[in-house]
């Protein structure tokens, strides 16, 4: 099954071959899920008895196929790429591939509006804590991936907070098709200072809808939060 992760061959010049094959076997098995925090590089180290160069050298192959994003000062998280890699049902790999980032566009303007009227009749102290958790991390964020998972983890507070597993499943599909590299591109290319104040501004206007239990405002808020990202990666003019 590890063979699905094309390192092995590197990893062998390298050192560190049991690490590798622990990690890709952990993904492929499904036991690292997507946003699962690795454990620090001098543990690893400790746990593989290997240098912690070797250690930064498997990682760092890891993060070439995508399967995991490091950011300074938050630590490695698992990619949602990954979870194509424990996805037993290859069909729901290629509907993932074939889904262009317009076409994902559509879809979410279309389904997730409807997220907000059971998130204030369902969503728990906890949920809400969740959320105000993402917030504070993507905007603490320094780099770009960063920001990026901590946007992916609020979007994914929302989904669990309806307590619904349909939008928890929707959700699961968004990220596979953003964690392609057409998204990854058009992200980089549209995620300005500015655009990005603008989506932190909206996370928080979201959020305090949802708190106060105003389902119709967070609906229209979250509706002009898309419309404006679909703006900003197509460069479409308002």
């Amino acid at each position: 099954m590890t063979d699905r992760i094309n390192i092995s061959g590197q990893i062998r010049l390298l050192g560190g071959k049991k690490l590798a094959d622990y990690l890709a076997g952990q993904i492929v098995d499904g036991k690292l899920k997507p946003c699962m925090k690795l454990p620090p590089e001098r543990e690893l180290s400790e746990r593989f008895n290997i240098s912690r160069g070797a250690v930064r050298r498997v990682l760092a192959l890891f993060r070439q196929q995508e399967l995991i994003s490091q950011s300074i000062g938050s630590g490695t998280f698992v990619t949602e790429r990954a979870a194509l890699l424990a996805n037993p049902d290859p069909q729901d790999q290629v509907s993932a591939i074939s889904t262009s980032p317009a076409e994902l566009m559509v879809a979410r303007q279309l389904i997730e509006p409807l997220m907000p009227g059971l998130i204030v009749q369902n969503a728990t102290v906890v949920d809400f804590q969740r959320m105000a958790e993402c917030i504070e991390r993507s905007e603490a964020a320094l780099t770009i991936e960063e920001f990026e998972h901590w946007d992916e983890q609020l979007h994914k507070a929302l989904a669990h907070a309806t307590h619904n597993s349909f939008f928890v499943q929707v959700l699961n599909l968004t990220n596979q098709v953003r964690a392609q590299g057409e998204w990854g591109r058009l992200k980089r290319n549209s995620l300005t200072p500015e655009n990005r104040r603008c989506y932190e501004v909206q996370h928080r206007e979201i959020v305090a809808a949802l708190t106060d239990r105003d389902a119709e405002l967070a609906r229209k808020r979250l509706l002009e939060h898309l419309q404006q990202i679909e703006m900003n990666l197509f460069g479409i003019n308002s």
